[in-house]
């Protein structure tokens, strides 16, 4: 039995979770952060010294950082390679994905979530609210513009690319105070990711 520690409203847990479901993998989830705490006790820094979610235990191997596990738990139980490309050239362009996730989209988007969904509405500051939004809608545009002609991200099925990234749009449509352009390619790739049933169960959920 795999162990996933973190709270199911952590984005970067869902991804995990979602992952799961892909792969029929069944697993036990320990809430850990924020008003869970224990993500700081000695027993799960010896863990995961980061002190973040999600940490994976699958016996006595333990790995952190959610896109190392969604990689690791498809490379380890998926039955086909879909999800994560053998072709080094379309694996590649997964990676990249992910990466950009993390390097670029999840620094923009957070001040923004947090700002909108975690911060009571009488000490949110607006106009830097708005002037990040911006920032991030540049990167929405862009995925709108990659899109394109395009059911999936890369290659010609559903990989951890649509997956990571499906993750964050989650988040950019789901706060109604977003004023948002339409983006008729993202808008079309985003229905058909949030249809799968891993969506649905684990971060179609309301926004908290």
């Amino acid at each position: 039995m795999l162990t996933i520690w973190g709270r199911a409203n952590s984005v970067n847990v869902q991804k995990v979770l979602w992952c799961c479901d892909e792969l029929s993998l069944d697993y036990e989830r320990i809430d850990a952060g924020m008003q869970f705490g224990r993500n700081h006790e000695p027993a799960y820094l010896a863990m995961n010294p980061t002190g973040r979610i999600p940490t994976l235990v699958d016996g006595d191997f333990v790995l952190w950082e959610s896109n190392s596990i969604i990689r690791y738990l498809v490379m380890q139980y998926g039955r086909d390679d879909a999800l994560y490309p053998a072709d080094p050239k379309v694996r590649a362009s997964v990676d990249r994905w992910l990466d950009w996730t993390l390097s670029t989209l999840q620094p923009a988007e957070r001040p923004v979530f947090w700002g909108y969904v975690r911060t009571p509405e009488a000490k949110r500051h607006v106009k830097q609210l708005e002037a990040d939004a911006m920032e991030v809608e540049k990167l929405w545009r862009m995925l709108d513009a990659h899109l394109k002609g395009r059911d999936y991200l890369e290659g010609g099925t559903f990989t951890l690319a649509d997956l990571v990234v499906a993750a964050y749009a989650r988040r950019w449509y789901g706060i109604a105070e977003l004023a948002r352009p339409s983006l008729p390619d993202l808008e079309r790739w985003y229905a058909r990711q949030s249809a799968r049933a891993g969506f649905q169960r684990y971060v179609a959920h309301e926004l908290t």
